[in-house]
């Protein structure tokens, strides 16, 4: 491990099963002085893999099971005498030089660091795909919360100080066969126990519209967006948007639209709701409105750095929406030009090619 001359730097994580990212993951995080990593029963290679390059490796049991409690036997495991902490998980990579960076934005008094998260690995083009996560901090003051989705609590003396350094960029490369089953039950805890979280409630209501639950997937959403403390704007544009999707899969068109133009109202500076809208209105084949909507969306040229962002707003999806409506109605100038960007942005896409050389070719 490299040392550190101005503060010791301990990576810290847990584990179970994750023998493909093992050697990746170690790779990365050798710049701290340690690296510790709870592995709470696996049955592959981890433990060993871990071990060969250069981790400390406990191995803890929680039971019953929360990410909480399993990460602060992780860092009940971290040496007294470190100064920073940096929690990472497995599927997770850092770019070189992670730690000389971070002790450059590292100021006496700080507490917790903000940095970039983003998807993909280093060297892929996701600069714009990033929002802020937290997850460095000082070895005392903190504790981990919530059953799942768990987040660092301060329970230190004195003020809590957090800085922001968008020169970390840690990226999530996560295996998207790897089972989420435990997260519903988890979430379903969190709020018991947590009932005026309105975040769990926003992250239960999304789970339910991943597993298709749609009824308890819009009746817990607008128990979130009737919380009093819930007013993050972006967030309870989202619980719209997932509202909708519920009332789409049973083909409600009327209720789908009104909560988006709900989405819409409250959160207008986010492409989010009009791209959702385009598409709603792509189903309905109101070509009118496609456009229209992909207009609004495409005035919006700031990407959000928050975790409410949806790939499918910056891709190619909004030009080739406007190219198809635009074919539709007639506009083959301009479905030519929403073809064209689509194929820049998407140029791997058979389909985008077919219907920018279509188009072309019935242009007057």
């Amino acid at each position: 491990m490299q040392q550190s001359n101005r503060y010791k730097i301990a990576v810290y994580a847990i584990s179970k099963n994750e023998a493909r990212f093992a050697k990746r993951w170690m790779h990365t995080m050798r710049e701290a002085d340690v690296v510790i990593v709870a592995d709470t029963g696996s049955t592959d290679d981890t433990v060993s893999l871990l071990r060969e390059a250069g981790a400390e490796v406990h191995r803890i049991q929680v039971t019953p099971w929360r990410f909480d409690n399993a990460r602060n036997e992780s860092l009940q495991l971290v040496p007294d005498d470190i100064d920073i902490c940096v929690c990472t998980d497995l599927d997770e990579v850092w770019e070189e030089g992670w730690r000389s960076r971070l002790e450059r934005n590292w100021r006496e008094g700080t507490t917790r660091m903000l940095y970039a998260f983003t998807h993909g690995q280093p060297g892929q083009d996701t600069v714009y795909t990033w929002f802020w996560k937290e997850k460095i901090h000082t070895r005392h003051g903190y504790r981990w919360v919530r059953p799942v989705h768990e987040v660092l609590e301060y329970i230190g003396k004195g003020e809590e100080r957090s800085i922001r350094s968008d020169q970390l960029r840690l990226y999530h490369d996560p295996d998207p066969n790897k089972s989420r089953s435990q997260y519903l039950p988890l979430l379903e805890q969190s709020v018991r126990e947590f009932p005026e979280d309105d975040r769990n409630m926003h992250y239960l209501g999304r789970e339910y519209m991943y597993h298709g639950r749609w009824d308890e997937c819009i009746a817990t959403l607008q128990q979130h967006l009737a919380m009093p403390q819930a007013r993050w704007a972006d967030e309870r544009s989202a619980s719209m948007r997932f509202i909708s999707r519920a009332y789409k899969a049973s083909e409600q068109w009327q209720e789908a639209t009104r909560w988006l133009y709900r989405a819409i109202a409250e959160a207008p500076y986010l492409r989010e709701p009009y791209t959702e809208m385009a598409q709603l209105a792509y189903h309905t084949r109101n070509w009118s409105a496609v456009y229209h909507m992909v207009e609004e969306a495409l005035r919006i040229s700031t990407r959000p750095d928050t975790y409410m962002q949806e790939d499918f707003c910056w891709d190619a999806t909004l030009y080739d929406l406007g190219a198809l409506a635009c074919y539709e109605l007639g506009l083959l100038h301009k479905a030519c030009e929403f073809a064209r960007e689509a194929t820049e942005h998407s140029p791997e896409d058979p389909r985008l090619s077919h219907n920018y050389a279509l188009i072309q070719s019935r242009l007057p």
